[in-house]
C-alpha cells in the first residue's frame, strides 16, 4: 500500500475517533459523526485527505460487509413474511417517487423527458446503509415502520440492476442494441438462480468441514471470503456488489453457523461501514454549496419533502394509519448510497452533465446528513402531530367502532402487541382464568387470532381513545409488549394519565431504557437483555447440576441488585390483589398453597416463618376473601395464597422455605 493511503487511513480515524467522541456525549448518533469527520477531512474541508479514492475502495468493502450482515440477520423465512412490503410497497414507492419527481422536474425545472425520469429513478433510492443503522440502534426493526422501510429499501436495492441496465437504454450514444442489454439482465438472473442453488447444497457441506477443524481463523476467512467472492460474481454479473452480499448473507443464514459468522463479521463490518460514510462525506463541495447555498437549501428541501410525500401517499392506503406512514416517510427521505451508482452511470451514458453530477452529489450528501437528525427526533415530532385533533381524523387505526367493544369486565389485563411476549401471556391469563383484552397493530394477526376465540382488536395503543375503548378506567393491568420504543413512551403516559392506579408493566430491549419509562408511569420494566443474561446463566448453572431453588435463589438476587436503582419508591404490588406502601428495604411477596404443598393442615404458628426466615406474614387470601394479620392458630388448606413482608434476601428465602426447602422438614 502507498505511504500516501496509510497517511489518508491513519488520518481518516484519527479525525473520526474525536469527532465522534464529541458528538456521543452529546448523544447524537455515529453516522452523524463519520459524515462529519468526511466534510472536515476531505478535500474540500481541510484538504487532510486530498484524494479521497485512497479510502473508496476499502469504503465500498464497508458497504459490502453491510449488506451482508443484514442478509444473515434476514433468513428467508422472515424474507418470505415480507413480501408485501418487498414487492408491492417497493414497487409502489419507486413508481410514485419516480414518476412524481420526473413530472415535477419536466414542469419546473423545464429538462427532457428522458432526463426527468432518469432524475425520479435517482431520487426514489434511498440510504440502506443509514437507514438500517439508526433502526436497529434504535431496536425498531421488528416495528411495524420498521419492517416496511426495510422491505421498500431491500427492493431498491434490487431495483440498481434494472435501472442501470435502463440509464444504457435512455443513453443517446449508446450503441448497444435493446437486445443486448435485455440479454445480460436475463443471463444474470440464470446464473445468480444456479449460484443460488449450488449455495443451498455446498455452502452447508464446506462450512460443516471447516467447522471440524476447530480453527476459528479459518472459519472467519472462509466467511469473508464467501462474502467477497459473492459481490464479486454479482459485480462481474452486472449487478450490485452488495446485493450480491446481501444474497451471500442470506444463505448463510439458513445454516447453524449463522450466528458465529455474524459475530466474526461484525468487526470488519463497523470498520468498513466507518470509512464508508467518511467517504460520502468528503464528497461534499463547500465551495459549491456556499456559492449556492440558496438554491441547495431549496433543492435539498424540496427532494425531502417530494420523497416523504410519495412515500405517504404509498403506505396510507393499506394502512389507514398516518403515524406509521410519517415515520416511514421521514426514513425514506433521504436519497441513498446506491443513487451514487445510477447517478455514474447516467454521466457515463452522457444524460447528465458534469456540473449537475456535482449538485447531485451535493444535494445528496447533505441530505444523508440530515438523515440521522430527522430519524432520530422525528418520530417523537410525529407523534405529537398525530395526537393533534385535526389530524385524528386521518388516524384510522385509532378508530373502532363503538359496537366493537363493549367493555363488561373489571380488574382485566389490557395486552398490548401480540409477539412471543403477548401470546405467553394470554395463554396463561386464560388458564388462570384471568379477563383480558389484545390489541395489535397488525390487521393479518387480528384476523386469524379472532377466528381462534382470542379478544383481540386492530388499533394503535398510542391512541387515547383506543385506550378507553379497552376500558382503561376498569383495568387492573396493562403490558405494553411492541417493539416500537417511542410509541411505547407514549402509551405508557397516556396510560398513567387515564388511569393513575393502573399497574404497567413493559418490555423494553435495553437496561438503559428503564429509567426513562419508569418516569413516565411504567410500575415495572422488563429488559429483554436483562432477563437474557439471567436466563443463560440459569441453564449454565442446571447443566452443572445446581438444585433449581437455589438457581432461583441466584436469579432473585441479581434481578432485584439489577433493578434496584430503578425501585426507589415504588408502590408494590401482589399478584393477587395485596397492596403495600414501600418503605425503604421492605418488600412484598405471596405464596400459593398448592395440592402437593407440606403447608396444608399447618397453623401459622407452626410454620414459625418468622424464626426460619425473618420474614413475617401480613394476611392470608381465601376464596376471594382477605384475612388480614390471621391469628397464629389459623390453618391453612389448599388455594391458600399466603403474603408476607421482609426484605428481598427475606423473601428469597421465605420462598425457598415454603415451597419445601432449607429447613422446612424440620417444620413438618
Amino acid at each position: 500500500m502507498a505511504p500516501q493511503a496509510i497517511e489518508s487511513i491513519i488520518v481518516v480515524f484519527g479525525i473520526s475517533a474525536l469527532i465522534i467522541y464529541f458528538l456521543g456525549k452529546l448523544k447524537l448518533p455515529s453516522v452523524v459523526g463519520f459524515l462529519l469527520a468526511g466534510t472536515v477531512i476531505g478535500p474540500y474541508g481541510m484538504g487532510l485527505v486530498e484524494n479521497p479514492k485512497n479510502v473508496e475502495v476499502i469504503a465500498e468493502i464497508g458497504v459490502i460487509f453491510l449488506m451482508f450482515t443484514i442478509g444473515i440477520e434476514f433468513s428467508l423465512t422472515r424474507l418470505s413474511g415480507l413480501k408485501k412490503e418487498v414487492f408491492l410497497f417497493g414497487f409502489l414507492q419507486l413508481i410514485v417517487t419516480a414518476a412524481l419527481s420526473a413530472t415535477l422536474g419536466h414542469l419546473f425545472l423545464e429538462v427532457s423527458l428522458i432526463k426527468a425520469i432518469f432524475y425520479g429513478f435517482v431520487v426514489s433510492l434511498s440510504s440502506t446503509a443509514i437507514v438500517v443503522k439508526l433502526l436497529g440502534e434504535k431496536g425498531e426493526l421488528n416495528t411495524r415502520h420498521g419492517k416496511i422501510s426495510l422491505g421498500i429499501l431491500l427492493f431498491q436495492d434490487i431495483s440498481v440492476v434494472p435501472l442501470v441496465l435502463l440509464t444504457g437504454l435512455f443513453s443517446e450514444e449508446s450503441g448497444q442494441p435493446t437486445t443486448g442489454y435485455f440479454f445480460v439482465f436475463f443471463k444474470s438472473v440464470l446464473i445468480l438462480s444456479l449460484v443460488f442453488l449450488f449455495s443451498r447444497t455446498a455452502i452447508p457441506y464446506i462450512f460443516q468441514q471447516v467447522v471440524k477443524t476447530r480453527m476459528r481463523e479459518l472459519f472467519i476467512l472462509i466467511t469473508v471470503f464467501f462474502c467477497l467472492a459473492t459481490a464479486y460474481v454479482a459485480w462481474k454479473l452486472g449487478l450490485s456488489p452488495a446485493l450480491g452480499a446481501f444474497l451471500a448473507g442470506v444463505l448463510i443464514s439458513e445454516s447453524e453457523y449463522s450466528s458465529q459468522a455474524l459475530a466474526d463479521i461484525m468487526p470488519f463490518k463497523e470498520i468498513f461501514t466507518g470509512l464508508f460514510f467518511i467517504s460520502v462525506g468528503m464528497l461534499l463541495d463547500f465551495h459549491l454549496l456556499r456559492s449556492r447555498f440558496f438554491e441547495e437549501f431549496i433543492l435539498v428541501g424540496t427532494v425531502l419533502l417530494i420523497k416523504a410525500i410519495s412515500v405517504l401517499f404509498t403506505i396510507y392506503p393499506f394502512f389507514k394509519s398516518l403515524r406509521i406512514s410519517m415515520k416511514v416517510a421521514l426514513f425514506l427521505a433521504q436519497i441513498g448510497e446506491f443513487s451514487f451508482v445510477l447517478c455514474y452511470a447516467g454521466k457515463v451514458a452522457g444524460l447528465i452533465e458534469e456540473m449537475e453530477y456535482q449538485r447531485f452529489i451535493t444535494v445528496t450528501v447533505v441530505s444523508m446528513i440530515l438523515a440521522p437528525a430527522l430519524i432520530q427526533h422525528g418520530p417523537r415530532l410525529i407523534d405529537e402531530i398525530v395526537g393533534k385533533k385535526p389530524f385524528r381524523l386521518f388516524e384510522k387505526t385509532a378508530r373502532i367502532k363503538d359496537g366493537d367493544i363493549v367493555v363488561k369486565k373489571t380488574n382485566h389485563v389490557i395486552i398490548i402487541g401480540f409477539g412471543v411476549n403477548g401470546r405467553n401471556l394470554a395463554r396463561v391469563l386464560k388458564e388462570a382464568d384471568i379477563p383480558y383484552l389484545i390489541l395489535e397493530l397488525n390487521p393479518d394477526v387480528v384476523r386469524k387470532e379472532k377466528r381462534k376465540g382470542e379478544p383481540i382488536y386492530y388499533g394503535d395503543g398510542t391512541a387515547p381513545e383506543i385506550l378507553r375503548k379497552l376500558g382503561i378506567f376498569s383495568a387492573k393491568v396493562i403490558v405494553v409488549a411492541i417493539s416500537d420504543p417511542a410509541a411505547t413512551r407514549r402509551i405508557v403516559q397516556i396510560a398513567r394519565s387515564e388511569n393513575p392506579r393502573i399497574h404497567i408493566i413493559v418490555r423494553t430491549r435495553f437496561v438503559s431504557e428503564i429509567d426513562e419509562l419508569v418516569k413516565l408511569g411504567a410500575d415495572e420494566v422488563v429488559p429483554e437483555e436483562f432477563e437474557t443474561s439471567l436466563e443463560i446463566f440459569g441453564r449454565v448453572l442446571h447443566f452443572y447440576g445446581t438444585p433449581r431453588n437455589k438457581i432461583l435463589h441466584y436469579i432473585e438476587r441479581i434481578r432485584g441488585e439489577g433493578y434496584r436503582p430503578f425501585r426507589g419508591e415504588e408502590r408494590a404490588k401482589t399478584r393477587v390483589g395485596f397492596e403495600c406502601l414501600m418503605i425503604e428495604g421492605l418488600e412484598m411477596d405471596s405464596y400459593l398453597v398448592d395440592e402437593k404443598s407440606w403447608l396444608i393442615g399447618k397453623s401459622i404458628k407452626s410454620i414459625n416463618l418468622r424464626a426460619k426466615t425473618g420474614a413475617t406474614i401480613i394476611a392470608v387470601r381465601r376464596e376471594n376473601t382477605n384475612i388480614l394479620n390471621p391469628d397464629p392458630q389459623f390453618t391453612l388448606k389448599e388455594g391458600d395464597v399466603v403474603a408476607y413482608i421482609g426484605t428481598r434476601e427475606q423473601l428469597i428465602s421465605t420462598f425457598t422455605y415454603l415451597s419445601g426447602g432449607y429447613g422446612a422438614e424440620s417444620a413438618n
